[in-house]
């Protein structure tokens, strides 16, 4: 085995997916992991439940909003060109819980609608696929097992207006930086007029932020957790769950909440198939996840650098959370 300071050619599975991140992550300092590792089937079990916990208000709170506004969103998309179709893009479906609401809007406006669902987990593609098309006749499922923030194929709009569906705060989970480019990687798929239905969660008081991603039944840990057990499985590591907890964090300075598994003795971790040797310090955590917390204007500069511009926005009562339409331009 080497240790994490060793310097040495590189096994074949650090040249996989899963490989490779697992790699730079542990061997990185402080110690990372990439969000995507959790949606395995059983993350993407576990996230669902999490979008059910009374302390999750996202979900809940963004779906009331499309509950309220999906034919009037339907509407803003098609402003200019009310006789024209629109067909939907969304990326990190999941298994699209939410996203009927805005199909049912579309079948209702223009009697069917292609939907292309893009995820890295095909469990969850494939319960969005079966419920949607029995659920909402007209509507034609397309899924994708893809990782869009790689890129994604550009989808031949045969006459409609393409609208990407980029909700759930997903863009939280990524670096300022590195947000502006998943949304301009997403504009050079498109053409002036295409639109972007961006969900984003916004600032609010810390504690309310905290309960949301540290719930009392511990599901989030759970899913935070997960990650040692998929690393154990893909790559034969010897992770013991149970030497590590689950820590739910709020950056002031950064905007965002921060998840970490925090190891609770000091400890050594095998992982044979990537030749490696993980030491952890009691105490030392591997940063699993961010989600950034934006205020109205950080929106609107987040998308004028990507290459759009907000034309609508839709908010809850409280001003919790906004979706916001913005064109390609």
């Amino acid at each position: 085995m080497h240790t994490v300071s060793s310097i040495f050619v590189l096994p074949e599975a650090a040249h996989t997916p899963v490989g490779a991140e697992v790699y730079a992550g542990l061997t990185s300092r402080p110690k990372t992991l990439s969000p995507w590792l959790f949606y395995d089937a059983e993350g993407s079990r576990l996230f669902e439940q999490i979008t059910d916990l009374p302390e999750y208000y996202p979900t809940r709170t963004e779906r009331g909003i499309f509950a309220a506004n999906a034919d009037e969103i339907l509407a803003a998309a098609l402003e200019d060109r009310p006789t024209q179709r629109i067909m939907m893009l969304e990326l990190g479906a999941g298994t699209a819980s939410k996203t009927g609401l805005l199909l049912r809007a579309a079948v209702r406006r223009q009697e069917s609608v292609d939907y292309q669902a893009i995820d890295v987990s095909e469990s969850a593609l494939a319960e969005a696929q079966e419920r949607i098309e029995a659920e909402i006749p007209g509507v034609n499922v397309i899924p994708c097992i893809s990782d869009y923030t790689n890129g994604f194929d550009e989808v031949p709009a045969n006459g409609c207006r393409r609208m990407v569906l980029y909700i759930g705060s997903s863009i939280g989970n990524f670096e300022p930086s590195d947000a502006v480019q998943v949304l301009r990687t997403v504009r050079q798929r498109l053409v002036p007029g295409d639109c972007l239905l961006l969900g984003v969660d916004r600032v609010k008081e810390r504690s309310t932020l905290i309960r949301a991603y540290d719930d009392e039944a511990g599901v989030t840990a759970a899913f935070n957790m997960n990650v040692l057990t998929r690393i154990n499985r893909d790559l034969g590591a010897n992770f013991n769950p149970r030497l590590f907890r689950h820590r739910a964090r709020w950056n002031n300075e950064q905007s965002r909440i921060e998840m970490h598994l925090e190891s609770l003795i000091a400890q050594q971790v095998s992982i044979p198939s990537l030749e490696l040797e993980v030491r952890f310090t009691r105490g030392e955590t591997i940063h699993t996840e961010n989600s950034y917390k934006y205020t109205e204007q950080r929106v609107h500069e987040l998308v004028a650098r990507a290459g759009f511009e907000v034309r609508r926005t839709w908010t809850d009562e409280r001003e919790w959370f906004g979706v916001y339409l913005a064109s390609a331009v």
